[in-house]
């Protein structure tokens, strides 16, 4: 079965790759010739994650899923929540991000905070959803050069460090994208047998 992932990134590409089974052949929106920019124009993650899914089943006619993925802070009443990659502006920078949500939270004691992953699967002419969640707190500085985002600065329940500065297999195995990827292997694997 060949499975479309809505994304340009080619490391997210492979990550999830390496997670399916045998019998799925995943491709990327490169794959499919699709270069064109899908506009994320919903007010919460699963309105973008659906639309960008979508986006693609109805032009490309493929199976199809995509992701979409915000940090909510509790003190801002969760924000940035679905603005996250341009929190600080249209450029979408994510020093910009993080200069803003730290400027902002400047002498907060309530920092509590979680990452939210959704992802929108269109098979077969059904749809599915899959959500993945990490709770944590916004430090007070940049800690790590690891990740990318808002990584530097949350740190997750349960750990000494921020997503900056765990390994990369530490951070994929409790991330809030690593849950809702594996609720979707999961899920495919069953299918699949």
């Amino acid at each position: 079965m060949k499975l479309v992932f809505a994304t340009h990134n080619d490391h997210k590409l492979k990550e999830v790759q390496q997670l399916l089974p045998k019998n799925i052949e995943l491709l990327s929106l490169k794959d499919i010739e699709c270069f064109d920019e899908i506009p994320e124009t919903g007010d919460t993650l699963e309105e973008n994650a659906k639309i960008k899914a979508d986006f693609v089943t109805k032009t490309y006619g493929l199976n199809c899923f995509s992701d979409d993925t915000g940090l909510l802070v509790d003190a801002l009443d969760g924000t940035p929540g679905v603005y996250s990659a341009r929190y600080a502006g249209e450029q979408k920078s994510a020093k910009d991000n993080m200069a803003k949500l730290l400027s902002e939270l400047k002498g907060a004691n309530d920092r509590a905070a979680h990452f939210k992953t959704v992802i929108h699967l269109n098979l077969q002419g059904n749809s599915y959803t899959f959500e993945g969640i990490v709770d944590g707190l916004i430090t007070e500085a940049e800690w790590g050069f690891g990740g990318f985002g808002y990584d530097p600065i949350f740190r997750p329940n349960g750990f000494d460090k921020t997503f900056g500065e765990l390994p990369p297999e530490t951070k994929n195995a409790i991330s809030h994208r690593g849950r809702a990827i594996q609720k979707l292997v999961d899920f495919l694997k069953k299918s699949a047998s």
